[in-house]
């Protein structure tokens, strides 16, 4: 078994992962968002650092159940998940964050390896060595790499047996359906023999439990998502004046998803490296969707992406499901 080298946890940065500079594909998919007609910031640059760490606080609020459902259904259901997947696989924590949900499963699932994948290299670096010091007998190679574009690829370095893909908290639906069922086949395509994943999906229920999720009262959601404008300042030596803009949070029931948006506050004119826009009072930027499926939209999205569904965990109000679904050969 290698020793951990806890001076350096991170194994493997890809050249799409973002530190503190822009590099040239990040500069152009910004530029390019904020230049079109519907502004728009990609989700994944919410998540630097100070974002990664308010959206810890996010899921500590009592209004944002996904987190604590979740993890009811690992607690009450977590000897039959593992008797269905069994033990002993490379698992492989797409978006891992601080890797607390992984490390809670250790004890059922016992993987061989552990890795780690996250956009946010330095939040996953402080992870990974907080966890080796606990679990020094599991061999654990951190990635920082932008898994949401189409040409990701695992590190050499992953064990090529059964592979387990675990894709927790409904992160599946910041991407749309299309945009699901083609990361889902690039899931599939690097599932390995017997390979599959456990997934978290957050099923359809009223507004009234959906708005608060995302818009709390105390705030956090609403910095979370303003974090994002500070980010970009950052990559892309922009000028965003966060005291102008406000949060939008709310569920767009006709498209079946939670829209985070932010607002402008007033009439201003933004510049960045290479570009600038006059934003109008009340023009929004887009941030994020979060998708909601029913049951069985959830599995045939999974169907569809080339894994067959194994077993299916919810909760008692039916609010979130847990899947497991095994990769099929590919013809």
């Amino acid at each position: 078994m290698p020793s951990p080298n806890l001076e350096s946890p991170l194994d493997y940065l890809s050249p799409d992962a973002h530190l503190a500079g822009a590099a040239a594909q990040e500069h152009a998919e910004l530029d390019a968002g904020l230049r079109a007609r519907h502004a728009c910031i990609s989700p994944k640059f919410l998540y630097d650092p100070l974002g990664s760490r308010l959206f810890e606080a996010i899921c500590e609020l009592p209004e944002y159940y996904p987190t604590r459902t979740e993890a009811a259904i690992f607690a009450r259901h977590g000897a039959e998940i593992a008797s269905t997947i069994g033990t002993g696989a490379t698992l492989i924590d797409l978006g891992a964050g601080n890797c607390a949900k992984a490390a809670s499963l250790f004890p059922l699932l016992r993987p061989a390896q552990y890795v780690p994948v996250d956009i946010s290299a330095d939040f996953l670096q402080d992870a990974v060595a907080r966890l080796r010091l606990r679990f020094g007998h599991i061999e654990m190679n951190a990635v920082g790499m932008d898994f949401s574009t189409s040409s990701w690829q695992l590190p050499e370095f992953v064990r090529s047996g059964r592979r387990l893909f675990f894709y927790p908290g409904s992160s599946i639906g910041n991407f749309a359906p299309d945009e699901a069922r083609a990361f889902l086949r690039r899931v599939h395509a690097q599932c390995g023999e017997d390979g599959g994943i456990l997934i978290g999906i957050d099923l359809a229920k009223p507004a009234a439990v959906l708005d608060p999720a995302y818009d709390d009262a105390l705030g956090v959601t609403a910095a979370f998502n303003l974090n994002v404008l500070r980010h970009v300042n950052r990559l892309l030596d922009a000028d965003f004046d966060i005291r102008a803009w406000r949060h939008r949070g709310f569920y767009n029931e006709a498209e079946g998803r939670v829209e985070m948006h932010l607002e402008a506050a007033r009439t201003q004119q933004v510049s960045w490296r290479g570009g600038s826009r006059r934003f109008e009072a009340g023009e929004w930027i887009h941030t994020e969707n979060s998708y909601k499926y029913r049951r069985g939209d959830a599995i045939r999205l999974l169907e569809e992406s080339g894994f067959a569904t194994s077993a299916v965990w919810t909760d008692p109000q039916g609010w979130f499901a847990v899947i497991h679904a095994r990769a099929r050969p590919a013809h």
